[in-house]
């Protein structure tokens, strides 16, 4: 399915560049041979239905990816930033027999019971020309549902789930994308890509999608602001797609101007809310509107999606045409128009299921299909979703329920915070009690009891955050996550104990 427009597009737009990775530049001709190539070496080198690549953003990992799709075995992208310790989890939990990858990663694959196959020790250069002049072998045969990549989930919080998405899953979220976003994608299409491909947002949106538009992707092995913003204007960047945390780093750099993004059309934000300050911001720096989508791993993942013709601040956008949304209330019974409670969804994006954990599976796909996101939200007259919080992060404050998102949303409407991340910690008199930590955007500063009178201005008392603690940063999950965890042992351990002035450090 996938490795049909692969070769549609060598056809098609053969010459066209694919993929640059500030390594190499690959035409679409080149990454089918490559692949093809990759398919050959897959086929040989490995014995097991599922095959780890530990590789970054980059042409290598493309060609490996489509390579052990047309080999007819199952990619399992594997998260670059994990230990040896967390990876053999990952290696055991999906009896992975090799990995591909590089040498830079020699240390960490060392002591997996995998077997490491580094891409510098293969012939690829000889056996990818030997492909543009044989002809590539014909694709495999597979079923829309057969299982066509495992993504692990961070684990933060638990051991990882191997979420197995389907050929259906993938291309229906790859044309329900496309749908949604109609003119916006027509002409000339240039991605930039600093997304780890270990990541479902990633993969989908910055691997796939482009095959499909035929389209050119600038990658960057890894994020750095400077990097981006320089691809951006130096290659006329059409689409960009990132999190909310990069586009954060992208205004602290002073160097940057409106007219190095003159060329973008398109800027999607994912992965984690999109503080408004930062929408703001970029919107009033660079003349580009940032544009939120929401989705899951299990979700292929794009549910919904605000366009640039169909839009609404504060939104995550309309469910794409061929996704099904409901809201329901603690008995499972569908609530009405801007009524908060449990998003859920149904369609063919939904995941095939969790990689051997049929009770893991059940617990989040109901007998009617429909899959039990654990976020919380509401839909407007026009079914544009918003989302509220999640629901296992929910606090009850003296009875009541509290969502951290909502008063993250309201301090980040202070033009000094550029990100707020909000925790719930026990209190004898209420139960429990919000905690905030705040980052100031570049050159803010403002002090604690001002950001308490600004909350109060929106917010009940019992909402309004018990402390606030400055944070030169905030911990980032592998997916660019704010890791709460995190926050929370900062506060057992004694480190952010005691309230002071955000900004005044």
């Amino acid at each position: 399915m996938f490795i049909d427009r692969l070769l549609a597009a060598g056809d098609e737009a053969g010459p066209t560049l694919a993929i640059d990775d500030t390594f190499r530049s690959l035409t679409y001709k080149q990454v089918t041979a490559l692949s093809g190539a990759m398919r050959d070496l897959v086929d040989r080198r490995s014995s097991g239905s599922r095959v780890g690549i530990l590789l970054p953003a980059s042409g290598a990992f493309a060609a490996t990816f489509f390579g052990t799709l047309w080999a007819g075995r199952t990619p399992i992208p594997l998260n670059l930033l994990l230990n040896s310790e967390e990876l053999q989890t990952v290696v055991d939990d999906a009896g992975l027999e090799c990995i591909f990858t590089i040498r830079h990663f020699e240390k960490t694959v060392a002591p997996l019971s995998a077997r490491a196959i580094f891409l510098e020790d293969l012939p690829l250069k000889r056996k990818a020309f030997m492909k543009l002049l044989s002809g590539p072998p014909r694709p495999p045969v597979v079923d829309p549902e057969d299982v066509a990549v495992i993504l692990y989930t961070s684990g933060t919080t638990a051991k990882p789930k191997g979420v197995q998405l389907t050929y259906r899953n993938l291309m229906s979220d790859c044309e329900g994308a496309v749908a949604a976003l109609g003119d916006s994608l027509s002409g000339d299409n240039r991605f930039l890509n600093v997304l780890p491909p270990f990541h479902v947002f990633g993969l989908t949106a910055c691997v796939l999608l482009p095959v499909l538009l035929k389209a050119t992707v600038f990658a960057l092995p890894r994020f750095h602001p400077i990097d981006a913003v320089k691809t951006i204007a130096a290659k006329g960047v059409t689409l960009m797609i990132a999190i909310p945390s990069m586009y954060a780093a992208m205004l602290k750099m002073k160097s940057a101007h409106r007219d190095m993004f003159r060329t973008v059309r398109v800027a999607m934000s994912g992965g984690e809310p999109l503080p408004e300050s930062v929408a703001r911001a970029f919107d009033e720096r660079f003349g580009v509107k940032l544009h939120q989508g929401y989705g899951l791993t299990e979700t292929s993942p794009v549910i919904s999606v605000c366009t640039p013709s169909r839009c609404k601040d504060g939104t995550v956008g309309r469910a794409l045409p061929n996704v099904e949304l409901r809201i329901v209330g603690p008995a499972g019974e569908t609530l009405g128009v801007r009524a908060d409670g449990e998003i859920l969804v149904r369609g063919p994006v939904i995941m095939k299921g969790y990689f051997n954990k049929p009770e893991e599976t059940a617990k989040v796909i109901d007998a009617d299909g429909w899959f039990h996101t654990g976020d919380m939200g509401f839909l407007d007259e026009e079914g544009f979703l918003t989302i509220s919080g999640r629901l296992k992060e929910m606090l009850i404050v003296s009875g009541e329920n509290v969502y951290p998102r909502e008063i993250e949303a309201v301090l980040e409407q202070h033009p000094a915070v550029l990100q707020a991340a909000v925790i719930g910690v026990a209190d004898e008199s209420r139960g429990e009690v919000p905690v905030a930590f705040v980052l100031c955007a570049e050159g803010k500063e403002v002090t604690e009891a001002e950001l308490r009178r600004f909350a109060r201005q929106s917010l009940g008392g019992f909402k309004v955050p018990r402390r606030i603690h400055a944070a030169h940063e905030l911990p980032m999950g592998p997916t660019g996550k704010i890791l709460k965890r995190k926050l929370r042992e900062l506060l057992a351990a004694g480190d952010a104990s005691e309230p002071h002035d955000p900004g005044g450090g």
